[in-house]
């Protein structure tokens, strides 16, 4: 196994765990926030499930995939972004791919275009 991407792979787990231990405190009864990892395919997620009230609560906050040993972040719904932590972790900007952003769009953003 890459050495690179086993660190990226444990990145994203412990930053995606620490989003749900700090955001299930603040969530509404009824309400669950939980991480799904496909190691095996590169794709974790952070997402919400349950009842609010008489309203079904049901959302992906945050999905990144590892793909061409970048992340991706195809959605994120995180108050100041989880690029900002990825880059914390010690990943470059070389390495991370807003893309939420159309490809067109990619390179007036400061990180990979793909």
């Amino acid at each position: 196994m890459d050495a690179k991407l086993a660190t990226y792979r444990q990145s994203i787990k412990r930053i995606l765990r620490e989003y749900v231990d700090l955001l299930q405190r603040a969530n509404e009864p009824g309400v669950e926030m939980f991480t799904v990892f496909d190691e095996e395919r590169d794709h974790y997620l952070l997402h919400t499930v349950g009842w609010a009230d008489r309203k079904h609560v049901w959302n992906t906050a945050l999905y990144v995939r590892l793909h061409n040993d970048k992340f991706y972040i195809e959605i994120d719904g995180t108050e100041h972004g989880i690029a900002t932590d990825l880059l914390e972790a010690g990943v470059p900007k070389e390495d991370i791919v807003l893309a939420f952003h159309h490809p067109s769009m990619r390179p007036y953003t400061e990180f990979a275009v793909a």
